[in-house]
Protein backbone atom coordinates (compact mmCIF):
# COMPACT_ATOMS: atom_id res chain seq x y z
CA UNK A 1 0.00 0.00 0.00
CA UNK A 2 1.21 3.69 -0.93
CA UNK A 3 -0.92 5.70 0.79
CA UNK A 4 -0.13 9.53 -0.32
CA UNK A 5 -2.77 11.51 1.20
CA UNK A 6 -4.66 12.41 4.66
CA UNK A 7 -7.76 13.59 6.06
CA UNK A 8 -7.50 16.52 8.21
CA UNK A 9 -8.85 19.53 9.65
CA UNK A 10 -8.00 22.81 9.29
CA UNK A 11 -7.67 24.25 12.79
CA UNK A 12 -6.12 27.45 13.00
CA UNK A 13 -3.38 30.27 11.56
CA UNK A 14 -0.21 32.00 12.26
CA UNK A 15 3.02 33.25 11.01
CA UNK A 16 6.59 31.36 12.13
CA UNK A 17 10.25 32.37 11.05
CA UNK A 18 12.74 30.02 9.13
CA UNK A 19 16.24 29.76 10.06
CA UNK A 20 17.41 31.75 7.38
CA UNK A 21 14.72 34.50 8.63
CA UNK A 22 12.14 34.25 6.31
CA UNK A 23 9.03 35.06 8.14
CA UNK A 24 6.06 33.02 6.46
CA UNK A 25 2.54 32.15 7.04
CA UNK A 26 1.37 28.86 8.66
CA UNK A 27 -1.71 27.33 8.59
CA UNK A 28 -2.81 23.93 11.09
CA UNK A 29 -3.96 21.61 9.80
CA UNK A 30 -4.25 17.94 12.58
CA UNK A 31 -4.49 15.09 10.34
CA UNK A 32 -3.87 12.67 13.95
CA UNK A 33 -6.69 10.08 13.87
CA UNK A 34 -7.27 8.64 10.40
CA UNK A 35 -9.01 4.97 10.86
CA UNK A 36 -9.14 2.76 7.91
CA UNK A 37 -13.32 2.62 7.44
CA UNK A 38 -13.20 0.70 4.37
CA UNK A 39 -10.87 -1.14 1.68
CA UNK A 40 -12.27 -0.94 -1.64
CA UNK A 41 -10.07 -3.32 -4.28
CA UNK A 42 -10.79 -4.27 -8.31
CA UNK A 43 -12.16 -6.92 -7.63
CA UNK A 44 -15.61 -5.75 -5.54
CA UNK A 45 -15.50 -1.98 -6.41
CA UNK A 46 -13.62 -1.64 -9.90
CA UNK A 47 -11.14 0.36 -8.40
CA UNK A 48 -8.70 0.51 -5.28
CA UNK A 49 -9.36 2.89 -2.51
CA UNK A 50 -9.37 3.25 0.91
CA UNK A 51 -11.87 5.31 3.08
CA UNK A 52 -10.62 7.09 5.51
CA UNK A 53 -12.79 8.46 8.63
CA UNK A 54 -11.89 11.16 11.17
CA UNK A 55 -13.38 12.83 14.17
CA UNK A 56 -16.10 11.26 16.82
CA UNK A 57 -19.91 11.33 15.82
CA UNK A 58 -21.75 11.18 19.05
CA UNK A 59 -25.33 11.42 17.52
CA UNK A 60 -24.76 9.35 14.37
CA UNK A 61 -27.34 7.40 12.78
CA UNK A 62 -27.75 3.43 12.81
CA UNK A 63 -26.71 2.42 9.46
CA UNK A 64 -23.22 4.78 10.13
CA UNK A 65 -22.99 2.75 13.49
CA UNK A 66 -23.55 -0.28 12.02
CA UNK A 67 -20.71 0.74 9.38
CA UNK A 68 -18.22 1.51 11.58
CA UNK A 69 -18.50 -1.72 14.04
CA UNK A 70 -17.94 -3.80 10.80
CA UNK A 71 -14.66 -1.86 10.29
CA UNK A 72 -14.20 -3.09 14.18
CA UNK A 73 -14.42 0.68 15.36
CA UNK A 74 -15.58 1.23 18.83
CA UNK A 75 -16.11 4.81 18.20
CA UNK A 76 -18.11 6.83 15.18
CA UNK A 77 -15.98 8.86 13.00
CA UNK A 78 -17.64 12.14 11.92
CA UNK A 79 -16.30 12.32 8.87
CA UNK A 80 -15.29 10.36 5.88
CA UNK A 81 -13.41 10.55 3.00
CA UNK A 82 -11.92 8.32 0.02
CA UNK A 83 -8.76 8.08 -1.22
CA UNK A 84 -6.87 6.19 -3.95
CA UNK A 85 -4.28 3.52 -3.67
CA UNK A 86 -2.26 1.53 -6.03
CA UNK A 87 -2.94 -1.69 -3.99
CA UNK A 88 -4.46 -2.76 -1.65
CA UNK A 89 -2.51 -5.72 -0.04
CA UNK A 90 -2.19 -6.30 3.71
CA UNK A 91 -4.63 -3.47 4.87
CA UNK A 92 -7.59 -4.57 7.59
CA UNK A 93 -10.22 -2.61 7.89
CA UNK A 94 -9.67 -0.63 11.42
CA UNK A 95 -6.35 0.42 11.72
CA UNK A 96 -5.28 3.59 12.50
CA UNK A 97 -2.71 5.49 10.28
CA UNK A 98 0.49 6.69 11.47
CA UNK A 99 1.18 10.47 10.20
CA UNK A 100 5.03 10.12 10.44
CA UNK A 101 4.51 7.04 8.02
CA UNK A 102 3.01 9.64 4.70
CA UNK A 103 4.74 12.53 5.77
CA UNK A 104 7.72 14.34 6.62
CA UNK A 105 8.87 17.92 6.91
CA UNK A 106 9.91 19.36 3.60
CA UNK A 107 7.18 17.62 1.77
CA UNK A 108 5.20 19.02 -1.08
CA UNK A 109 1.42 18.81 -0.72
CA UNK A 110 -1.50 19.75 -2.68
CA UNK A 111 -4.83 20.92 -0.51
CA UNK A 112 -8.17 20.44 -1.35
CA UNK A 113 -11.38 21.92 0.37
CA UNK A 114 -14.50 23.76 0.53
CA UNK A 115 -13.96 27.74 0.06
CA UNK A 116 -15.58 30.17 2.40
CA UNK A 117 -18.98 31.63 0.90
CA UNK A 118 -19.56 34.56 -0.11
CA UNK A 119 -23.44 34.42 -0.88
CA UNK A 120 -24.54 36.32 -3.85
CA UNK A 121 -21.44 38.83 -5.22
CA UNK A 122 -21.81 41.91 -7.99
CA UNK A 123 -19.31 41.50 -11.16
CA UNK A 124 -16.48 43.61 -9.17
CA UNK A 125 -16.18 41.23 -6.20
CA UNK A 126 -16.34 38.12 -7.88
CA UNK A 127 -15.02 38.77 -11.15
CA UNK A 128 -12.89 41.84 -10.41
CA UNK A 129 -15.12 43.82 -13.37
CA UNK A 130 -13.61 47.34 -13.31
CA UNK A 131 -16.92 49.03 -13.60
CA UNK A 132 -18.28 52.15 -15.76
CA UNK A 133 -17.24 55.44 -15.20
CA UNK A 134 -17.84 58.01 -12.28
CA UNK A 135 -18.03 61.49 -14.37
CA UNK A 136 -20.11 62.31 -17.37
CA UNK A 137 -23.19 62.07 -15.60
CA UNK A 138 -23.29 58.14 -14.90
CA UNK A 139 -24.00 58.11 -11.59
CA UNK A 140 -25.51 54.47 -11.77
CA UNK A 141 -22.67 53.32 -13.59
CA UNK A 142 -20.03 52.47 -11.21
CA UNK A 143 -20.19 49.06 -10.40
CA UNK A 144 -22.66 48.08 -13.28
CA UNK A 145 -21.26 44.86 -15.71
CA UNK A 146 -22.03 46.13 -18.83
CA UNK A 147 -23.12 44.56 -22.30
CA UNK A 148 -23.34 41.03 -21.59
CA UNK A 149 -23.96 40.20 -25.70
CA UNK A 150 -24.13 40.93 -29.28
CA UNK A 151 -27.37 41.72 -31.16
CA UNK A 152 -29.44 39.92 -33.34
CA UNK A 153 -26.69 37.22 -33.32
CA UNK A 154 -26.10 35.15 -31.73
CA UNK A 155 -29.39 36.40 -29.97
CA UNK A 156 -28.49 34.93 -26.86
CA UNK A 157 -25.70 34.90 -23.93
CA UNK A 158 -23.33 32.23 -24.11
CA UNK A 159 -22.70 29.89 -21.14
CA UNK A 160 -20.26 30.63 -18.53
CA UNK A 161 -20.75 34.27 -18.74
CA UNK A 162 -19.29 35.78 -16.30
CA UNK A 163 -21.87 37.77 -14.12
CA UNK A 164 -23.41 38.56 -11.16
CA UNK A 165 -24.30 35.86 -8.61
CA UNK A 166 -23.83 33.21 -5.68
CA UNK A 167 -19.58 33.35 -4.91
CA UNK A 168 -17.49 30.59 -3.04
CA UNK A 169 -18.12 27.40 -1.31
CA UNK A 170 -16.34 25.51 -4.23
CA UNK A 171 -14.26 23.11 -3.68
CA UNK A 172 -10.42 24.25 -4.37
CA UNK A 173 -6.86 22.98 -4.65
CA UNK A 174 -3.86 24.83 -3.86
CA UNK A 175 -1.12 22.96 -5.14
CA UNK A 176 2.66 22.84 -4.06
CA UNK A 177 2.44 24.07 -0.70
CA UNK A 178 5.02 22.81 1.73
CA UNK A 179 5.28 20.92 5.22
CA UNK A 180 7.52 23.04 7.23
CA UNK A 181 6.95 20.95 11.05
CA UNK A 182 5.14 17.84 12.36
CA UNK A 183 4.16 18.70 15.71
CA UNK A 184 4.05 15.67 18.39
CA UNK A 185 0.25 15.81 18.38
CA UNK A 186 -0.30 15.24 14.69
CA UNK A 187 -0.62 19.07 13.21
CA UNK A 188 1.04 19.81 9.78
CA UNK A 189 2.00 22.72 9.59
CA UNK A 190 1.74 24.00 6.26
CA UNK A 191 3.47 26.90 4.92
CA UNK A 192 0.69 29.28 2.77
CA UNK A 193 -3.00 29.52 3.50
CA UNK A 194 -5.66 27.06 3.04
CA UNK A 195 -9.27 26.86 1.70
CA UNK A 196 -11.99 26.62 3.93
CA UNK A 197 -13.03 27.80 7.28
CA UNK A 198 -11.59 27.07 10.49
CA UNK A 199 -12.74 23.61 11.16
CA UNK A 200 -12.92 22.69 8.25
CA UNK A 201 -12.33 19.30 6.63
CA UNK A 202 -9.38 19.51 3.92
CA UNK A 203 -7.54 16.18 1.67
CA UNK A 204 -3.68 16.52 2.26
CA UNK A 205 -2.29 14.68 -0.34
CA UNK A 206 2.00 14.59 -0.92
CA UNK A 207 3.26 15.47 -4.33
CA UNK A 208 7.18 15.71 -4.10
CA UNK A 209 9.67 16.54 -1.54
CA UNK A 210 11.53 20.33 -1.48
CA UNK A 211 15.16 19.63 -1.82
CA UNK A 212 15.99 23.26 -0.97
CA UNK A 213 14.57 22.58 2.53
CA UNK A 214 14.61 25.40 5.44
CA UNK A 215 13.32 24.07 8.75
CA UNK A 216 11.67 26.21 11.06
CA UNK A 217 13.13 28.11 13.71
CA UNK A 218 12.56 27.51 17.01
CA UNK A 219 13.82 29.78 19.57
CA UNK A 220 15.76 27.77 22.88
CA UNK A 221 14.35 29.08 25.96
CA UNK A 222 17.33 28.68 28.72
CA UNK A 223 15.17 27.63 31.75
CA UNK A 224 16.30 29.47 35.05
CA UNK A 225 18.09 27.66 38.03
CA UNK A 226 16.80 27.74 41.47
CA UNK A 227 19.11 28.05 44.16
CA UNK A 228 18.41 25.48 46.67
CA UNK A 229 17.86 27.48 49.92
CA UNK A 230 20.95 27.47 52.47
CA UNK A 231 20.50 25.28 55.69
CA UNK A 232 22.30 26.83 58.86
CA UNK A 233 24.03 23.95 61.12
CA UNK A 234 23.69 24.64 64.43
CA UNK A 235 25.65 22.84 66.78
CA UNK A 236 23.88 21.94 70.12
CA UNK A 237 25.07 22.48 73.15
CA UNK A 238 26.64 19.69 74.91
CA UNK A 239 25.40 19.10 78.12
CA UNK A 240 27.43 16.97 81.13
CA UNK A 241 26.05 13.56 81.66
CA UNK A 242 24.48 12.82 84.76
CA UNK A 243 25.48 9.43 86.78
CA UNK A 244 22.88 7.32 87.91
CA UNK A 245 21.87 8.31 91.47
CA UNK A 246 22.85 11.85 91.28
CA UNK A 247 20.00 14.49 90.64
CA UNK A 248 20.29 16.97 87.93
CA UNK A 249 21.68 20.33 88.93
CA UNK A 250 19.29 22.67 89.93
CA UNK A 251 18.99 26.33 87.65
CA UNK A 252 18.78 29.29 90.04
CA UNK A 253 17.04 32.10 88.66
CA UNK A 254 17.92 35.84 89.48
CA UNK A 255 14.91 37.48 91.30
CA UNK A 256 13.07 40.76 89.70
CA UNK A 257 13.21 43.95 91.77
CA UNK A 258 8.88 43.48 91.95
CA UNK A 259 9.65 39.85 93.21
CA UNK A 260 12.09 41.12 96.34
CA UNK A 261 9.45 43.60 97.16
CA UNK A 262 7.05 41.08 97.51
CA UNK A 263 9.01 38.83 99.45
CA UNK A 264 10.23 42.09 102.17
CA UNK A 265 7.08 42.24 105.28
CA UNK A 266 5.29 45.37 105.16
CA UNK A 267 5.46 47.72 108.48
CA UNK A 268 2.34 48.37 110.81
CA UNK A 269 0.78 51.82 110.26
CA UNK A 270 1.58 52.58 114.12
CA UNK A 271 5.31 52.47 113.62
CA UNK A 272 5.38 54.55 110.47
CA UNK A 273 3.58 57.68 112.20
CA UNK A 274 6.19 57.25 115.08
CA UNK A 275 9.21 57.48 112.46
CA UNK A 276 7.57 60.51 111.50
CA UNK A 277 6.80 62.34 114.33
CA UNK A 278 10.58 61.67 115.68
CA UNK A 279 11.84 63.40 112.74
Amino acid sequence: MQLTALVGKKIYQKQGFLQDGTRVPLTGVVVAGNFVTQVKSTDKEGYNALQLGIGINKKAKSAIKNHSKKAGLEMTPRFFREVKVDDVVDVVSGTEINVSDIFVPGDIVDVTGVSKGKGFAGGVKRWGFRGGPRTHGQSDRERAPGSIGQTTTPGRVYKGKKMAGRMGHNTVTLKNLEIIEITADGVLLIKGLVPGSVNSIVIVKKMGTNKKFVPLYKEIVDEPVVAEPAVEEVAAEVQPEVEKGESEPETILAETPEEKAAEQPEKPVAEVKKEGEDK
